[in-house]
């Protein structure tokens, strides 16, 4: 079994929108809700693009499938909750799901893991240093709370949001 996290994010009827997306991957990967690790939810500026603030998060869980078939449960996912197949990168979300890790892999195709966003945004690194504080980067060699701790927290403002789960 792979320990998987996920990038879990939302503009547009954000509440909505993240609820749906838990309940979707929860689903998507034959497990209970409650099996999802969980970190808080947080609300962010949108990043490269004007638009309205994001709910962001992270989810952890463990499962049997390829990273390939991680990924394209995650895009099925999207466009089933309104994300557009034409899309432009920085641009309004219902629902983004971006796979950080797959276990210590480090790849490029089918996506880029572990992730680069893990490092450059707050809405990312946070909440996964949150639910794995003491996992390493696979890259780096410091731990999530470690990378956190010395993360330059002015570059990026972020609020905790009560959960909506």
């Amino acid at each position: 079994m792979a320990h998987i996290y996920i990038s879990v994010g939302s503009n547009i009827n954000r509440e909505h929108y993240i609820n749906l997306g838990l309940q979707a991957i929860a689903d998507a990967f034959n497990i209970n809700f409650s099996q999802l690790i969980l970190s808080s939810l947080f609300e962010s500026e949108a990043v490269g693009f004007a638009g309205a603030p994001f709910y962001n998060m992270v989810v952890g869980l463990q499962c049997s499938h390829s990273i390939e078939q991680v990924t394209e449960i995650l895009r099925d996912i999207e466009f089933s909750h309104g994300r557009k197949k034409d899309a432009q990168k920085y641009s309004p979300r219902t629902l983004d799901l971006d796979i950080l890790l797959y276990d210590d892999l480090i790849i490029e195709t089918p996506a880029q893991i572990p992730r680069h966003e893990i490092c450059t945004n707050a809405f990312v690194l946070w909440p996964l240093s949150e639910i794995a504080p003491t996992l390493y980067h696979p890259i780096l060699k410091q731990s999530y709370q470690e990378l956190w701790q010395q993360y330059d927290k002015e570059s990026q403002q972020l609020n905790i949001v009560n959960n909506c789960w």
